[in-house]
């Protein structure tokens, strides 16, 4: 393996849902999950992809704004500790949100493509479908729609405009070592990113999987656009692994702890997931 196309990479936290319940996080009926009413909590990440010649972000997440906006909606139900913005995140490991050129959207809801306007250099790598989906007929049914926020979808399109996005359409490689592989299931277009470190390869699942739970037990998600096209994103991902790699789910506080700190300074924050 040469220098060029190894990388570090990091999960960093920048929100929790602690009042969510386990029912919310999957596809259940209460007399086959007894613990169904449970909390279970939701954490929010955002990933970063570096070596000495790039770095590249994984989803920008969401602003304050859009926390408080969500929680007017929903009548004070839905509710986050809302730590620090992504890109103050990301300065905890010392990433300037503003100099990098590469970001890969894995999908366009309003907790992965909400702060675009933090990246003012970046291209944005999203799938051809992941488009057509956010702004075409399925969102005219509320159950689809309801993850996503009409603003963010406008700057997407601004910015294909300005010649800011890169379109895929289906598996690419966008740097030495890091590619993206459209999954679908829990969008039409969600993708996620297999990055060779020195560990072997990393799959970031983002949305494919929420949580350790829905892949290792095959559990889907709630927010679903194609629940058998999940299921087989749940195998994609164990295959894009293979047997020695390492899979890292989008949502699973457990990420928080079972990864080292990057740093004594972001602890509980920021992880690095190529670390032993």
């Amino acid at each position: 393996m040469g220098e060029n196309d190894v990388y570090e990479v990091y999960a960093v936290c920048y929100a929790i849902r602690h009042e969510r319940r386990r029912a919310e996080n999957h596809i259940m009926v209460a007399s086959s999950d007894p613990i169904h009413d449970g909390l279970e909590p939701l954490a929010y990440f955002i990933w970063a992809i570096r070596n000495a010649h790039r770095t590249i972000v994984v989803d920008t997440g969401f602003d304050e704004k859009e926390a408080e906006r969500r929680r007017q909606a929903s009548g004070n139900v839905w509710t986050c500790d809302f730590r620090r913005s992504p890109a103050a995140s990301l300065s905890l490991i010392g990433i300037d949100s503003h100099t990098i050129e590469d970001v890969v959207v894995t999908h366009l809801h309003y907790d992965h493509a909400g702060t675009l306007y933090d990246f003012p250099r970046a291209r944005f790598h999203l799938q051809e479908r992941e488009i057509q989906y956010a702004t075409g007929p399925h969102m005219t049914q509320k159950f689809f729609s309801g993850a996503y926020t009409v603003n963010h979808i406008v700057d997407v399109v601004r910015n294909v405009f300005e010649g800011r996005v890169v379109f895929h359409n289906g598996d690419d490689e966008i740097a030495p070592g890091v590619s993206v592989h459209h999954i679908g299931g829990h969008t039409m277009g969600i993708q996620c990113v297999r990055v060779k470190t020195r560990k072997g390869w990393v799959v970031l699942a983002s949305d494919v999987s929420h949580f350790y739970e829905n892949y290792e037990k095959r559990s889907p998600f709630p927010i679903v656009y194609n629940v058998a096209d999940m299921l087989k994103g749940f195998q994609r991902l164990e295959i894009l692994a293979g047997e020695d790699g390492i899979i890292v789910p989008g949502h699973d506080p457990l990420v928080l702890k079972r990864f080292p700190a990057a740093s004594k300074s972001s602890a509980g924050i920021v992880v690095r997931l190529d670390a032993d």
